[in-house]
């Protein structure tokens, strides 16, 4: 098993020659970055003291730089570039420049009796800012599971960390003549915060880096995914949402099949809208075996799993999501996806303490106060859901939420006569 310790500081590779051996070129002129971010993962330090633990982290740094490798929007230097820096006393701002990455991610590895301990940090090459760090503790029992089981940790949560320094150096920038990829970073906070205008805002973006290049799967995605949101938040003209998400979502499949953020967006759009379920699961299950580290694919096959009217499936593949990345932007809405799995289970007391974290993350998600109220209710804790209904009136007329998501009829009467309890109303 592996145990994720307490966190520090806030796909094609491509071979470059080699000079020597095991040896990186004493001066070698510096490479121009990539078009898009690009990372240098460093032979992991071997503090065992024990040679034969030499594999093992070799073996590890290999299976991290596949695993990072399957994040589409990321350029990974190869492994006969990195390991010649093996042995060495580095400068990462020097490797940034020989390999013309701007990230750099390098670890250690220290073996305890038959438990190790795996170190890694995430280092921006132009600066030397630490961007992330974290520890994971595991058995070598099962060496080869252990290892796939880390690269898959890893690659999770560094992939929001990156995207995060990335819109940084997109904002630090400033341009006036911004790129479609500089765009598409701009819409993701205003797509994470879940606020109706913020949404929109989020929308108006995406529009521009489509216009710019209407094949651009990730933001084709992202627009898509924009109008479940949007839905919930009831927007005006909810048919015009729907059938331009539909739009988009089907866009993006066609645009890059082989993206598993852009099919994971897609496929939680269809399901969401009511599209067939059963494609649903086919994509977001082709999304996981493309990504298997992406948080944002288990999250969305947690919620196309509890459309399908499989909640403890659902309440899995959520946890799994929060697992692999704990400091997501999403990982409030993952709450709120398991409280409403427990609800749909019966299980209300567990629903309202998931519910809960999620209200208090995610505010302007109207879903949670809705299944709040509703678990409030059938608890008896009248008047708690009262509070709860007040509060929605105060933002909208529409007390109950839109159901056709949820494919389980039994799942959508017992929200919407809990709602009614709460309101008042007879069923």
């Amino acid at each position: 098993s592996i145990r994720r310790r307490a966190a520090a500081p806030s796909p094609a590779t491509d071979p470059l020659p080699l000079e020597a051996a095991g040896r990186p070129p004493a001066a070698a002129a510096e490479l121009a970055l990539p078009s898009k971010p690009s990372i240098a993962v460093l032979p992991f330090e071997n503090m065992s003291g024990d040679p034969e633990q030499e594999y093992f982290a070799d073996g590890m740094v290999e299976e991290i730089i596949t695993a990072l490798s399957r994040i589409k929007w990321l350029f990974v230097i190869a492994r006969n570039s990195s390991f010649t820096y093996k042995g060495q006393a580095v400068d990462v701002k020097q490797v940034g420049r020989e390999l013309g990455v701007r990230y750099v991610l390098e670890g250690s590895v220290r073996k305890g009796g038959n438990r190790v301990r795996i170190t890694g940090q995430l280092i921006d090459a132009e600066t030397g800012a630490h961007l992330w760090a974290d520890r994971f503790d595991g058995s070598l029992e099962e060496v080869f599971d252990l290892q796939e089981q880390i690269s898959v940790s890893v690659a999770g949560a560094i992939e929001p960390a990156l995207q995060a320094a990335e819109l940084r150096r997109s904002v630090a920038h400033a341009k006036t003549d911004l790129t479609t990829y500089d765009l598409y970073l701009r819409a993701l906070p205003h797509w994470f915060s879940c606020d109706k205008d913020r949404l929109l805002k989020a929308l108006e973006l995406l529009g521009e880096a489509i216009e710019r290049d209407s094949r651009y799967a990730p933001a084709l995605g992202v627009a898509a995914a924009c109008c479940p949101l949007l839905d919930v938040a009831q927007i005006d003209d909810k048919e015009a949402n729907r059938q331009r998400a539909l739009r988009w979502a089907r866009q993006a499949i066609q645009a890059d099949a082989a993206d598993p953020g852009a099919l994971a967006n897609a496929a939680g759009t269809l399901a969401y809208f009511g599209e067939n379920i059963d494609a649903a699961v086919t994509l977001i299950d082709r999304a996981l075996v493309l990504n298997p580290s992406s948080a944002l694919a288990w999250e969305w096959s947690g919620w196309i799993r509890q459309f399908a009217g499989q909640p403890d499936l659902s309440i899995e593949h959520f946890e799994t999501a929060i697992r692999l990345s704990p400091r997501d932007p999403w990982t409030g809405l993952r709450f709120v996806g398991i409280g409403i799995a427990h609800f749909f289970a019966r299980r209300l007391d567990e629903a309202v303490a998931k519910l809960v974290v999620g209200l208090e993350e995610v505010p302007s998600f109207l879903l949670t106060h809705q299944v709040l109220a509703a678990s409030y209710a059938y608890l008896g804790r009248i008047d708690e859901a009262r509070e709860i209904v007040a509060r929605l009136r105060a933002v909208t007329l529409t007390i109950e939420p839109s159901m056709i998501a949820y494919r389980n009829p039994a799942h959508r009467e017992l929200l919407l006569s809990g709602l009614r309890l709460a309101i008042g109303e007879t069923a």
